[in-house]
């Protein structure tokens, strides 16, 4: 059995269409939409409304941790857009969203597992979702003769981005998976080299939750994203091997698992 493993896809549409090639299945850990993106301002729903200049100047108030002026540049922004389409800003978000989704499940390979990442909408998946994938989020499944467990979506951040959740409600997901043999999540473990980002600078949210699960259950393997740029990509945890698989959207490649 050969699994295609992706996550932070950000709008990688092409890309997508062909991460399946060579397995029997994709999984895919979240973070689909691309709403800024840190390397190409041209790129995403921000730069959509409102240009690369400004969406630059909000990414290096954010990368600097400026985060009350970035909110200040980004909610006069917001009000200038809502003005000019007549919208207001979550309808405007919403359906640039919408959009994105529309082509991503449309390109997606199938079958596919998938779980959610911490940009992503929960609520807008099952309008786009094809036959042949199946979203799990707190809940594990066996695919070929092992049990694959899945938590997705991110913790409270100074990011504010859609699916944030606090850490009771993200340690009740780990919990509810019982024993697995590979557990995949959109967080990595709270595991400080495999949450710094180098090129960003800082440490993203890691999950001690997922960090307990690991020493405790021992699964074979860890599979997670988040962190485009890891200090670390692989670390082994016991007998349990963690791994990043990888910016889909910069690399453009899966990570292929086999067994």
């Amino acid at each position: 059995m050969r699994l295609n493993v992706v996550s932070d896809v950000h709008g990688a549409t092409e890309a997508l269409a062909r991460a399946a090639d060579g397995a029997d299945a994709l999984v895919c850990l979240g973070d689909l939409v691309m709403f800024i993106d840190y390397d190409d301002f041209s790129r995403g729903i921000f730069s959509d409304l409102f240009g690369a200049e400004a969406t630059e100047r909000y990414v290096r108030l954010r990368t600097a941790r400026r985060y009350e002026q970035a909110r200040e540049h980004s909610h006069r922004l917001w009000a200038a857009a809502c003005e000019r389409y007549g919208m207001t800003r979550d309808a405007l978000i919403e359906s640039r969203v919408r959009a994105q989704y529309a082509e991503l499940f449309a390109a997606m390979p199938t079958p596919a597992y998938l779980t959610y990442g911490n940009v992503d909408v929960p609520a807008f998946w099952a309008e786009y979702l094809q036959p042949g994938h199946r979203v799990l989020d707190g809940e594990a499944t066996v695919i070929d003769g092992l049990r694959f467990g899945f938590v997705g979506g991110g913790l409270r951040s100074e990011m504010r981005t859609p699916y944030e959740l606090d850490e009771d409600t993200y340690a009740a997901k780990v919990a509810a998976l019982g024993e697995v043999d590979v557990l995949c999540s959109h967080l990595p473990p709270d595991v400080p080299e495999l949450c710094y980002d180098v090129v960003a600078r800082r440490f993203e949210r890691g999950s001690r939750a997922l960090l307990a699960y690991v020493r405790e259950v021992q699964p074979r393997m860890m599979l997670f994203g988040h962190v485009h740029q890891p200090l670390a990509q692989r670390r082994r945890i016991g007998r349990t091997e963690c791994i990043n698989v990888g910016h889909f959207a910069g690399r453009g490649a899966p990570l292929q698992i086999a067994w």
